[in-house]
């Protein structure tokens, strides 16, 4: 790294970095991986897209079912065509970042920074984009792969055969719709990541008012008891 841009990064700028880091990829794992996501939205819907399953391969018509995943996969194309969008705008704004630090040096409480921090938190911004982006389209091929699935699954309510088209079912349901919600998890923190761009320090509330924001909907919101999750359940 240039001693440069080295020089410019306050101790407080690479704390609030590093705690976005670690945040970021802390949640996601606690969320994702760890004993306690049974028990959040991504466990307990989990569950009931074994259920779905379980009722959709009962029906000889499956209209329904179409249309649901038809939905989830406009959702997630809507998604992916807008963080396309956010990427290209931000690509946009290098070429006119001393336009925009001009712009900047007039909000109330901004700090002055250097030419290479900018390009700094830039390229942080875009990285969260672009992570977003993997994962929207990681997503939709997966729902693609779930249409298929829905259309080469037997008819039935009893047997090996069917419990275990069941579990694909619910799987690469559980796998697409995963994907799709850490793509909704990178805008979050693409939100925290603007403030980096007024102050560290605001950076640094701003995340953990995310990381805050996302445990409370995840494993402690009035969807997830509806569902029939939370703990001890």
């Amino acid at each position: 790294m240039d001693d440069g841009l080295l020089a410019s990064i306050s101790p407080l700028d690479w704390g609030a970095l590093g705690w976005f880091l670690v945040t970021w990829a802390g949640y996601g794992w606690f969320a994702d991986h760890s004993r306690w996501s049974r028990d959040g939205l991504l466990g307990t819907s989990h569950r009931h897209r074994q259920e779905w399953a379980s009722q959709m391969l009962r029906r000889e018509l499956r209209m329904t079912d179409a249309a649901l995943v038809g939905n989830l996969m406009q959702s997630v194309s809507f998604y992916a065509n807008t963080t396309i969008y956010i990427v290209a705008g931000l690509l946009a704004v290098l070429g006119t970042l001393d336009q925009v630090i001009r712009f900047a040096a007039d909000l109330p409480f901004a700090r002055e920074t250097s030419r290479a921090l900018w390009d700094l938190k830039l390229l942080l911004l875009l990285t969260v984009f672009v992570v977003a982006y993997f994962k929207f389209t990681w997503a939709l091929r997966q729902f693609n792969l779930l249409s298929i699935l829905i259309g080469s699954s037997p008819v039935g309510t009893t047997g090996e055969v069917i419990a275990q088209a069941a579990e694909r079912l619910a799987k690469i349901n559980s796998l697409a719709g995963d994907e799709f919600n850490r793509g909704i998890r990178a805008y979050y923190f693409g939100l925290a990541a603007v403030a980096w761009f007024i102050q560290p320090l605001l950076f640094l509330v701003v995340t953990t008012v995310v990381v805050i924001v996302l445990y409370r909907r995840d494993f402690s919101s009035p969807a997830l008891a509806a569902l029939g999750g939370g703990r001890g359940k």
